[in-house]
């Protein structure tokens, strides 16, 4: 059996060598949600003490869910912009219907790189965006946590 909703993107992103085809791992994608549930507890208890450090963690739950679904499958990502790819491999793959939760990746990516290398003009994440993201992360991994096992390697 193929995943074939998204094969044109996915094909299109080996092609230029922003995603590279490996050895498709459930172990690992298991473990990635696993880390991405602990982040999640850990954000959760550190947010109002340490905003960008529970935004961090939030990011890297998130960004672990996404990976998770790729490397299931026998993709990964690579090169500059590697974690833009993560949304842009799970939106091609799942849409439609649109996946609100998936696409809140972007702004959680957006947030930690300004918290990562902040500037005058761009607010560091708060304890308002940790509490914004961590439904968000919980629906992802509940979503990953339903698509794993029911999509093949690529």
């Amino acid at each position: 059996m193929r995943w074939e909703r998204g094969r044109a993107t996915i094909d299109d992103l080996i092609t230029t060598g922003r995603l590279t085809p490996v050895a498709a791992n459930r172990e690992l994608a298991e473990s990635y949600l696993m880390q991405a549930k602990q982040h999640t507890i850990s954000a959760e208890a550190i947010a109002d003490d340490d905003p960008p450090g529970a935004f961090q963690l939030v990011y890297d739950a998130a960004r672990k869910t996404l990976a998770a679904i790729l490397v299931n499958q026998g993709l990964r990502p690579r090169g500059h912009g590697a974690h833009a790819v993560l949304l842009e491999v799970v939106v091609a793959q799942l849409e439609p219907p649109r996946q609100e939760a998936f696409r809140e990746f972007d702004w959680m990516r957006r947030t930690r790189n300004d918290t990562e290398y902040p500037e005058a003009d761009k607010p560091i994440a708060t304890d308002d965006d940790v509490r914004n993201a961590l439904p968000v992360i919980r629906e992802m991994i509940a979503r990953a946590e339903v698509l794993i096992p029911n999509m093949p390697p690529y």
